[in-house]
């Protein structure tokens, strides 16, 4: 086991210390209250050991959108990442030829050495409990009119809530006779108490923090603190039902006196915790004070940054996180040759794919960037107007391109994507940021009766065309369609429909052959929502979605080949 993967382990540990001091502190602050209060706190201290803050940043990072490394963290992320993970490596660790023998070897030791000190753990609380079992097998069953099940046991243990899901309280043979009737009865209300308070449920959650994280100091530590505070919280109940302090006393020291014998771990006594202090406490009678407003404000400002704090800087540390997988990733796709030309000869734009490659002819940049990210270019700004130059010269007239391009062999259509963008970066030097936005959009979805679309039969490049007579559309994807759509729409299109093939069909606009181009507008905000659902079996649905906007940071004129 290298440094490598030794390191979250640690991290792990250092953000559950760190949390269980902030803890500590928090208890200190609130002495003076409730006992229950400082309960749940070292409680919830326990169960961090459970949950990783990398669980909740790794949360937060799916909440964010793509990012390109061209976006910088936010420094306040990074400087609490730093603070919450001091023991990662800022450099790669050299690889020594004998390193994966030391390193197995070194596994199977530690990974030896936690697993005995698990085992141990486990089978003393088994056979803790199998006792335990014993003596309620062979206890008969009492009636004291009490919410639980209770029955006399004949060993000498002291009173103690025994189970989970249906807990028993076992009493020793002979209590009766060993306390007065006050004294039993407050000694029963303490047991009703921890039933109430599900504390044997919180302590098996804290015996599974135990035989984990064993080696850890702290976690026995927070054990002796949970037993303090749950019997205390229990005596502050008892003592708040009017029992007489000094006969609730007088009955915790009568049965340490008679019944020597404490229940297993995850059972609740009676006489838990340092006895001397709890009865001189029990004797003060000095009840918690309740929470006020400000101690409260505390409370929930900080569970809020202990649980949404990790979560927020996994959404603001999204973009390095995956900058940084990006650069370890294998490199980009590149096409073997390539070819860019300004276009100087007009004619009709086309954008053909073939199996190696690409045949652009007379596309406007935008068009180019468009089609490697497949956004439509209504989706595509620039963060400088100088930059709006380049998809459009000052007289008005955009700047148009030729460009072949292959990468020798023949590769799917998405990589040559990815391959067109490492074009863009390399030959146009084109850095930009994915922006999302809430806006109003017309979501395209297979209506109930299902798609009547037909895949294309044959191979070939995509042809879409939009006249007054509808869309003909040659081998096209729905990802495609639904661009062209949001070209015309009010509103952009968000393809949903699930379907990934391409595809052959028309969708005619059924207007006359004299109608002019102001009547296709018309047909884009009225009829056309019926058309696509008779026509192609699909729906146009109005929602508000996030939307991906691209805005080009920069870009240069290529130098022609």
């Amino acid at each position: 086991m290298s440094l490598v993967n030794l390191s979250p382990l640690a991290n792990h540990l250092w953000q559950s210390t760190i949390c269980a001091a902030v803890v500590w502190l928090l208890t200190l602050a609130l002495r003076k209250n409730r006992a229950a209060v400082r309960y749940w706190l070292w409680l919830a201290a326990s169960v961090k050991f459970l949950i990783p803050f990398s669980f909740l940043v790794s949360t937060g990072s799916r909440f964010g959108w793509r990012a390109t490394p061209a976006i910088r963290p936010h420094q306040f992320s990074l400087m609490m990442d730093e603070i919450s993970r001091p023991f990662g490596l800022s450099t790669p660790v050299p690889r020594l030829i004998d390193a994966p023998v030391a390193t197995n070897e070194f596994s199977a030791i530690l990974f030896a050495l936690w697993f005995c000190g698990f085992t141990i753990l486990f089978i003393s609380w088994y056979r803790s409990w199998r006792h335990i079992r014993a003596v309620q097998r062979r206890s008969i069953p009492l009636d004291l009119n009490l919410p639980i099940q209770v029955m006399s046991s004949p060993a000498r243990l002291e009173p103690g809530v025994f189970g989970i899901r249906k807990p028993v309280l076992l009493l020793p043979e002979g209590i009766m006779d060993r306390l007065t009737p006050l004294q039993l009865e407050a000694v029963l209300a303490h047991e009703l108490c921890h039933v109430r308070r599900h504390d044997n449920l919180t302590a098996v959650i804290h015996m599974l923090v135990e035989a984990i994280f064993w080696f850890h100091p702290l976690v026995w530590w927070i054990r002796v603190r949970l037993v303090e505070e749950r019997e205390r919280a229990c005596d502050e109940e008892v003592l708040r039902l009017a029992k007489d302090p000094q006969i609730y006393a007088e009955g915790i020291l009568n049965v340490c006196k008679f019944y020597l014998e404490s229940p297993l771990v995850c059972a609740s006594g009676v006489s838990g915790s340092n006895l001397k202090k709890r009865i001189e406490k029990i004797m003060a009678h000095r009840a918690g004070r309740k929470l006020d407003p400000i101690r409260k404000s505390l409370l929930m400002a900080v569970g809020m940054a202990a649980v949404v704090g990790p979560i927020v800087i996994g959404t603001l540390n999204m973009p390095r996180v995956r900058a940084q997988s990006q650069a370890t990733a294998t490199p980009p796709p590149n096409f073997e040759v390539a070819s860019i030309k300004r276009n100087k000869t007009g004619g009709s734009p086309s954008l053909r794919y073939n199996p190696a490659g690409i045949d652009f002819a007379n596309v406007p940049l935008i068009w180019i960037i468009g089609e490697a990210y497949q956004v439509p270019y209504a989706r595509i700004s620039s963060s400088d107007a100088h930059i709006g130059d380049l998809f459009f010269s000052p007289a008005g007239t955009a700047y148009f391109y030729d460009i072949a391009a292959r990468a020798g062999h023949a590769v799917p259509k998405e990589e040559i994507r990815l391959m067109l963008r490492s074009l863009l970066e390399n030959r146009f030097k084109l850095t930009l940021h994915h922006e999302p936005k809430l806006v109003p959009v017309y979501k395209l979805v297979v209506g109930k009766s299902g798609s009547k679309l037909h895949e294309s039969a044959a191979e070939g490049e995509p042809t879409g065309a939009l006249g007054l007579n509808g869309f003909v559309c040659r081998n096209v994807e729905m990802a495609r369609f639904a661009s062209m759509l949001s070209v015309r729409m009010d509103r952009p299109v968000v393809d949903l429909t699930g379907l990934k093939g391409s595809y052959d069909f028309t969708l005619k606009s059924n207007l006359p052959a004299e109608a002019e181009k102001a009547a296709l507008s018309e047909w884009f905000s009225s009829s056309i929502f019926t058309d696509i659902q008779r026509q192609l079996g699909l729906q146009l649905e109005t929602d508000k979605a996030p939307v991906d906007y691209l805005v080009v940071d920069h870009v240069e004129q290529p130098s022609e080949n």
